[in-house]
């Protein structure tokens, strides 16, 4: 039986594995082997990891690492001649929200519009699109640039209240928190460490995103929270993980029955099964991508935050999802975007200002714009549920039964409500809305539909059990 190849993403990661994994290998041997033999750090850290970072990039962008650097510097410079204004945070959004739709309405741009002595420079463009792993520098520039901003006007981490709560603090070792919060010396924020963090080689092309201040601070002391043993086992998973992916690849066509329009033609119920397996790979796909890069930073000494920490099953509301998918984006779009837009005084506003970033960020499509605001339609009945059920306790047996059946049914409509905005998103569409809810709401589909959402409702009581028995 053939394989399900039909996913671009996964496909050209597979295909480009063993190559990876031998950049992989040069990199750490040299990174590694002058770092602790050499006893480098910060600024010497930083200059080998860029050496070795542009060499990187110079095979994936070939000229093009041109623009990357230009842009770099003018955010730089933007950073450092506007830190001390109040409205510099806003400077540094708009000049890269404006980079970041200039890069994709130019598609990368072209030498020959900056004159045609330069127009044989597109025949050396390297093999891989650089405005496409822009969208990572972008966040990346824009947390330099906060990171420094606020370390100007004072931090108001308070360290000894945190490490009261947090085990690993209090255990002697430093959380990712603890160093993504804590400002550093102004002398910490430099052009070498600054390039050095926009470009470092395991992280480059897809993440997890680290803050400026979690990544300069590991440059000086390298992560402690992993022992060699943690990272072998986190290895050791990740190739089981990649395995499971080959089985269900080769059993299980569910990408190539939405790539080729099949579902069109099948049973309300089958296309919930595909819908929900399409789900599934794509879960498992990102998983291993994100793991794959995490771990070639864990070796290099720096910690970042997993990606995927729980598996999409076991989320029951919006909320714990959007936690777990892309977790470390998360905590980059709560410090930076959630947070200075008032955070939880203002949630029912500024989900809609985050989710479309999100979508604007990952492309400029309608449909992504359209999943974005679908996924917002979902969540402000959430956060206001969830508002009165936190002042609700229940007192009476009764009462705290009632309380649970209602959360169940609440978490089987949202578990449905996110399979319809994904399969918007990412699968059908805006155009196949129409076809989609036409074949879901017609009256010989009710059936499916019931055994779907009680599948669901039984689901989410079976998360709650395992949560109480932990």
């Amino acid at each position: 039986m053939s394989q399900d190849s039909s996913d671009a993403q996964w496909r050209n990661f597979r295909g480009n594995l063993p190559v990876l994994t031998i950049v992989m290998a040069a990199f750490l041997i040299v990174a590694n082997g002058l770092r602790y033999g050499c006893s480098l750090k910060g600024r010497g850290a930083s200059l080998v990891w860029l050496i070795l970072s542009l060499i990187y990039l110079c095979y994936l962008h070939g000229a093009c690492v041109g623009f990357i650097l230009v842009i770099a510097g003018i955010n730089y410079a933007i950073v450092k001649l506007f830190a001390r204004y109040k409205y510099c945070t806003g400077i540094i959004w708009s000049f890269n929200l404006a980079m970041l739709t200039l890069n994709r309405v130019y598609e990368g741009y072209s030498f020959s519009l900056f004159g045609q002595q330069l127009a044989f420079l597109d025949n050396y463009r390297g093999t891989f699109r650089w405005h496409i792993c822009f969208n990572f520098v972008v966040l990346r520039m824009i947390s330099f640039g906060c990171d420094y901003c606020w370390t100007l006007s004072s931090s108001h981490f308070d360290h000894k209240k945190h490490m009261q709560k947090c085990e690993v603090c209090y255990s002697g070792k430093t959380c990712y928190f603890a160093l993504q919060e804590k400002g550093l010396s102004v002398d910490k924020y430099t052009f070498l460490t600054y390039l050095c963090y926009l470009t470092y080689a395991p992280l480059y092309i897809a993440g997890p995103v680290v803050s400026y201040n979690a990544f300069a601070a590991q440059l000086d002391v390298p992560q402690k929270n992993y022992s060699v043993g943690q990272i072998c086992c986190y290895g050791l998973r990740w190739i089981l993980n990649f395995l499971l992916i080959e089985v269900m690849t080769h059993f299980f066509h569910y990408n190539a029955f939405v790539v080729s329009r099949l579902w069109r033609q099948l049973t309300p119920f089958e296309i919930f099964i595909i819908s929900y397996g399409v789900l599934i790979f794509m879960w498992l796909k990102f998983f291993l991508i994100w793991r794959y890069f995490r771990f070639w930073s864990l070796v290099g000494g720096v910690e970042t935050p997993e990606n995927m920490p729980r598996c999409i099953n076991n989320c029951p509301d919006l909320e714990s999802f959007w936690k777990s998918w892309h977790a470390s984006f998360n905590k980059w779009l709560v410090r930076y975007v959630y947070i200075p837009l008032g955070g939880s005084r203002r949630k029912l506003l500024s989900i809609w200002v985050v989710f479309t970033f999100v979508a604007a960020w990952h492309d400029l499509e309608w449909k992504l714009i359209s999943w974005a605001w679908l996924t917002c339609l979902c969540f402000v009945p959430e956060i206001v549920i969830k508002s009165f059920s936190n002042n609700f306790q229940a007192k009476s047996t009764l009462g705290r039964f009632i309380h649970r059946e209602l959360c169940a049914i609440a978490g089987a409509v949202t578990v449905s409500s996110l399979m319809v905005a994904n399969l918007v998103g990412y699968v059908v569409g805006p155009s196949g809305i129409k076809v989609l809810m036409a074949r879901m709401l017609h009256k010989d589909a009710l059936p499916a539909l019931g055994t779907i959402f009680t599948t669901f409702y039984v689901g989410v009581k079976l998360i709650f059990h395992i949560r109480d028995a932990r």
